[in-house]
């Protein structure tokens, strides 16, 4: 896959007190920021009777480039749409009509011969965003149906020490946001707290579909001896992804919202919020956290 930049210069004028001494208020400088671009999942697959193969947009993301093969298992997963690696015959950067690959903004993800998605949840009919009006309920209960994976109540267990030392260790593998201050992240830590992935985008979503669809591809799922740490608030769509990809405990430096709470709890996962310094919250889930 070719790298792709997800830094970019642009002039800026300095005003009040400078970050960098050098540059006095007022004067001419440069930043830098992270770049946001959309990005296109496409699903393909066979048509009814050996057809010609169907074509389906499923999702259109602003994300940072980077990763996009892993963001486009990860969302697929989070779904419910891919359960298996062996389901997968490719993933690639469409190819447009002059036989050149597009900028690397539409990606296609080829099933094998034979796998047929579930047409029906592709249309994201159960809710959409946060201001779709569908009710928290009605969102719980169409997750019920998707063969969620089944947590174990008794693990990971993890102390109290090493829900402590997550932050810090995301925030030294935050790169680009170290850089530009305007980036999520996502990284995933096993019981002991070693890192074993850590993700950054522009969207919160989408770090956390990258993490997840890397170790997809790896075949390292379900993820159910790991920990998540979020660098800003959990979501409904958070703990969902989190609960597809079969990880138990999540953590977040930020707040939870109500239904984030709701499908913890619904689930039996661990949420832990704001992860800062000596100090979190535990909202669902006790159990899995050793105490001092």
């Amino acid at each position: 896959m070719i790298p792709r930049r997800n830094i970019q210069r642009v002039p800026v004028q300095r005003v009040g007190a400078p970050r960098d001494p050098q540059h006095r208020a007022g004067s001419a400088t440069i930043d830098m920021v992270a770049i946001e671009e959309p990005l296109e999942i496409r699903l393909v697959f066979d048509g009814d009777g050996g057809q010609v193969d169907q074509t389906r947009s499923v999702s259109i993301t602003m994300r940072t480039p980077g990763a996009d093969y892993e963001l486009a298992a990860g969302f697929l997963v989070g779904e419910g749409i891919l359960r298996d690696p062996d389901e997968l015959h490719e993933i690639r950067y469409c190819v447009g009509k002059q036989g050149e690959a597009q900028q690397y903004n539409v990606v296609s993800v080829r099933l094998r011969p034979g796998v047929r998605p579930d047409i029906a949840r592709l249309q994201r009919n159960f809710y959409t965003t946060s201001s779709c009006g569908v009710c928290g309920k009605a969102s719980l209960e169409a997750l019920e149906v998707q063969s969620c994976p089944v947590l174990a109540q008794d693990k990971p267990l993890i102390t109290e020490q090493v829900v402590c030392g997550l932050e810090a260790k995301l925030r030294q593998a935050q790169a680009v946001f170290s850089k530009t201050g305007g980036l999520h992240g996502a990284a995933l830590f096993d019981a002991q707290g070693t890192l074993i992935g850590a993700y950054e985008d522009v969207g919160r979503h989408n770090a956390v579909d990258k993490l997840i669809g890397e170790q997809f591809l790896a075949r390292r799922l379900p993820l159910s001896d790991s920990i998540m740490l979020v660098s800003g608030r959990t979501s409904f769509e958070i703990m969902q992804k989190a609960l597809m990809g079969g990880i138990a405990v999540v953590a977040a430096v930020g707040a939870p919202s109500s239904l984030a709470v709701d499908l913890a709890g619904n689930f039996g996962m661990t949420l832990l919020g704001f992860v800062r310094g000596e100090s979190f919250n535990i909202y669902t889930g006790a159990q899995r956290i050793a105490r001092a």
